[in-house]
């Protein structure tokens, strides 16, 4: 992990990104990655974190927080690197930004068939909360699952 430089993303990156996270399987038809990056970069309670080797981005996690807790979001390793490390590492990454801003929890949201991701955080130190997620659109549009 020596090779790999950890840093918040930039306006470069915004492509590389969007590439990333639907090669990953992050992105949905009702979510614009574009547009998210752009609202979590321009909001200083939240940032996206990137890793690099070589000067190519291979991993990144949107983190961020509402003044009570921290969330993460979009933590994503390029195929080829995934069960190297990197995961940990971005998500320790995430974890250092929140605790520099005195947030003490930290939380997510995994889809309930996402069996391989809900054990990737239950092996770095998370455990499930029952709780029920409510959303609504604020444009109008009809739920989505």
């Amino acid at each position: 992990m020596s090779d790999t430089a950890i840093g918040e993303a930039c306006d470069a990156d915004v492509e590389a990104l969007a590439t990333l996270w639907l090669r990953c399987g992050l992105t949905r038809p009702w979510n614009d990655a574009r547009a998210d990056i752009a609202f979590a970069r321009k909001t200083p309670n939240a940032a996206i974190l990137v890793a690099k080797r070589g000067g190519t981005l291979c991993a990144s996690v949107m983190v961020g927080h509402d003044g009570h807790r921290g969330w993460l979001y979009y933590l994503a390793v390029d195929p080829d690197l995934q069960r190297s490390g990197l995961g940990s590492a971005m998500t320790q990454a995430a974890e250092d930004w929140l605790r520099q801003r005195g947030v003490v929890k930290v939380m997510l949201m995994v889809r309930p068939e996402n069996e391989a991701v809900r054990a990737f955080y239950e092996a770095n130190g998370y455990d499930e909360q029952k709780r029920v997620v409510l959303a609504k659109w604020l444009d109008g549009r009809p739920m989505t699952p």
